[in-house]
């Protein structure tokens, strides 16, 4: 059987011709799938970028709320206790306590609301736990503190460490955790947090050396007193001590005026 160049070419053309309509709805598969890989990444970039804002939201809310209100809180109760019970300035100072907590706990309350109606709560990192194992702690800490017995009572005890502790455990992991958040901001939105790690590190140290002064105070003050040039006037609690005393000791007199205290006993 013969076959001529002419019938090997009509055959190379109906095979292109057929092939033809498959080729140009592979091209435009291609193209289309291009076409919609562009937008869903300008879709995804209009994301991001809501998405970064929400986050900086969510971030500020939560340090004003565990970065700041909360240590304020904590200052101003420990600088009531060195005031006098029923004192105006210890009064003050509990009040403050108790409105920078509440101010805490409504900040946390909007931030964690943000973060569940904006963003993907897996809970499959430690920000996103500890964040969620905090808030519960905060309320817990606020219920305690309504709750909170009189002196007199014996559960005041037991109570006050109570609060006392789980206010300090919340301090520390919230302060933990504002860092691994910046870590996590960092990550998703690929910008710089040296500056606000710098400025958090700064105001933690600050809040911390205040804390820790406050019981040195007294002492500092003491060093600058030269030996031996101490006020001797009596306490407020050694007043009735001495009048007891002075009752007790004889009346000392001259020898001209003994007969006149003979006649004034």
């Amino acid at each position: 059987m013969h076959i001529s160049w002419r019938q090997v070419c009509i055959f190379i053309l109906s095979c292109y011709v057929s092939a033809l309509p498959f080729t140009e709805c592979s091209f435009l598969k291609e193209v289309s799938q291009s076409g919609s890989h562009k937008s869903s990444n300008h879709k995804i970039n209009k994301i991001n970028s809501h998405e970064t804002s929400d986050i900086a939201l969510h971030g500020l809310l939560l340090w004003a709320s565990m970065g700041f209100s909360m240590p304020l809180g904590i200052l101003a109760i420990r600088v009531s206790s060195r005031e006098g019970n029923g004192s105006t300035k210890s009064r003050v100072l509990f009040y403050l306590h108790v409105a920078f907590q509440m101010l805490s706990a409504l900040l946390a309350t909007a931030g964690a609301v943000m973060s569940l109606k904006n963003f993907e709560n897996s809970f499959d990192n430690n920000h996103q736990r500890i964040g969620l194992a905090l808030y519960g702690a905060i309320l817990v800490q606020a219920l305690i503190g309504f709750f909170r017995p009189h002196r007199q009572r014996k559960e005041r005890t037991y109570w006050y460490f109570v609060h006392w502790i789980l206010g300090t455990i919340i301090s520390f992991v919230a302060i933990i955790n504002i860092y691994t958040g910046l870590k996590a901001y960092h990550e998703r939105t690929s910008k710089s947090i040296t500056l606000w790690t710098i400025l958090f590190t700064a105001q933690v140290s600050c809040v911390a050396l205040i804390y820790l002064l406050q019981d040195k105070m007294e002492y500092i003050k003491k060093q600058r007193v030269i030996p031996g040039t101490e006020s001797t006037a009596p306490s407020a609690q050694d007043i009735p001590h001495l009048q007891n005393q002075n009752e007790l000791l004889p009346v000392a007199c001259g020898k001209k005026n003994a007969l006149s205290n003979l006649f004034d006993q």
